[in-house]
């Protein structure tokens, strides 16, 4: 494979409305400048979707050049382009290590991740992901697995909903939800929605568009483990990256946008080793491509509002 990086980019277009309408790539050229794509390199998109992003890096990749896209949820499959160059991985990329091996790639040379929910799962009304519809409270990206938003409302303790509430959802008032949502399901099932809807009708504070996205987002992250999933790949990164191989993290809320910026920033999750003489003895793997997450301009806000939250950060392999 090749190792240099081209200069010369070739020009990044959106041209597949189909997967357009599935869900639009948010900060599309600012990913793929950050990767930096050579053009015989092996890349990873650990999430697929709509293919937006893998098709651009296509366009910068020759016949040499290889892509290996995972997408845990199945409805991401039909987006495919018919392309040799193309593998696709129907699972969650925190086994990213170990499917590449098992397509006989043991290193990359770039790492994509378009962190959330896409706009089709938000806007496929019995996926339970959005508070627009009625639906079952399901929120689980993949389908294969049991748990959902509707059994954690049911079987979580009170104590166990306060702590989810308060540090995946933020919410001012977790506490008296959690004993709220404890008190309701003893008279009534919330397995829907407007089930959860009206369960929280007397606690809700502030806006209530906001709020609900706060609860939402809460279930959302417990029910498919997200913040486990993206700390899995950011320490497999480490050894999957050559040497100068970059890794690009788009995140939506300020839980990833920090686990992203912190490991970047130390290269682990553990406390780093110190010295009293020479400080820091924890030799960071990793140089920051960009010091502040890259954020959408205003063309992009106009076109696609889902961008006003996202955050790009893009780190490098140290040779």
């Amino acid at each position: 494979m090749g190792t240099k990086r081209s200069d010369e980019k070739p020009a990044i277009k959106q041209s597949d409305n189909a997967a357009t309408d599935y869900h639009t790539p948010v900060l599309l050229k600012e990913t793929i400048d950050g990767l930096g794509i050579i053009p015989g390199g092996i890349y990873v998109d650990c999430t697929f979707g709509g293919g937006g992003h893998s098709r651009a890096i296509l366009e910068q990749l020759n016949e040499n050049g290889c892509l290996v896209a995972f997408d845990q949820d199945e409805d991401a499959r039909k987006n495919l382009p018919v392309d040799k160059r193309v593998s696709f991985v129907p699972q969650n990329f925190r086994h990213l290590q170990r499917f590449l091996r098992l397509h006989k790639i043991t290193t990359v040379d770039g790492i994509l991740a378009d962190l959330g929910v896409s706009s089709h799962q938000f806007d496929e009304a019995g996926r339970g992901f959005s508070i627009r519809f009625d639906a079952a409270l399901d929120m689980r990206m993949d389908r294969r697995q049991v748990l959902t938003a509707a059994d954690i409302l049911k079987n979580f303790t009170e104590a166990q909903l306060h702590k989810l509430f308060e540090q995946y959802g933020e919410v001012t008032n977790a506490k008296t939800l959690a004993r709220t949502i404890v008190q309701q399901r003893t008279i009534a099932s919330i397995a829907t929605i407007n089930d959860l809807k009206r369960a929280l009708q007397p606690v809700v504070k502030g806006n209530p568009q906001k709020y609900l996205a706060q609860v939402f987002q809460a279930l959302r992250i417990e029910v498919n483990d997200e913040l486990g999933a993206l700390k899995e790949l950011l320490q497999q990164s480490i050894n999957l990256l050559n040497p100068s191989g970059r890794i690009a993290i788009i995140t939506f809320h300020s839980l990833e946008d920090r686990v992203v910026k912190n490991f970047f920033r130390a290269g682990t999750f553990a406390e780093p080793e110190t010295d009293n003489l020479y400080g820091n003895k924890t030799e960071n793997p990793f140089r920051l491509v960009n010091k502040k997450p890259i954020t959408a301009g205003d063309e992009e806000l106009r076109l696609n509002p889902r961008s006003r939250s996202a955050k790009l950060r893009v780190a490098e392999k140290k040779n």
